[in-house]
């Protein structure tokens, strides 16, 4: 398996994340993963106590709304995203519509290649008091939130569970 490989670049007043993980597994397999909601659950550290509000299953297109509760530093958030693209098996976007960030776009792409998938991930993010604050507090949890999925789609992908 391939390394997964992780970019940050700052532009407009935006923060902009870039994934990339290939994963022995096909398309097929992949995209269904991710597109059940509740998975983000096994894909979230710990420590943010994640959870999705609402019962599964959640109907994904565009236009769906999630709902999640987590903790950050001991502080309490409520978030809700809303799907505005939904292109299976290729592509969806979540946008926050509430939450902690000034602004959260998260694209998902899957790619066939090989029999394997890659999943590239793109998410835009602003946050309250600006690049000072993402520097000093806020990329350093994006780094872990996404290195902590990397090493849970390996685990998912070598055994068979989550």
């Amino acid at each position: 398996m391939n390394a997964p490989t992780l970019s940050i670049r700052r532009e407009a007043g935006a923060t902009h994340l870039e994934t990339e993980q290939t994963l022995p597994r096909p398309l097929s397999e992949v995209f269904p993963f991710f597109a059940d909601a509740f998975n983000l659950e096994k894909l979230t550290p710990p420590f943010l106590s994640f959870s999705i509000i609402g019962t599964e299953p959640i109907e994904m297109r565009v236009g769906a709304l999630i709902d999640y509760r987590l903790r950050l530093h001991g502080l309490p958030f409520r978030w809700r995203t809303a799907i505005t693209a939904w292109e299976p098996p290729y592509r969806f976007v979540d946008e926050q519509l509430r939450g902690p960030y000034r602004l959260w776009r998260h694209e998902h792409r899957f790619t066939a290649k090989d029999g394997e998938t890659v999943v590239s991930d793109h998410v835009t993010y602003k946050v309250p008091g600006g690049a000072l604050i993402d520097r000093l507090f806020v990329e350093r949890d994006v780094v872990k939130i996404f290195g902590y999925r990397f090493e849970a789609l390996e685990r998912w992908v070598t055994s068979g569970t989550l």
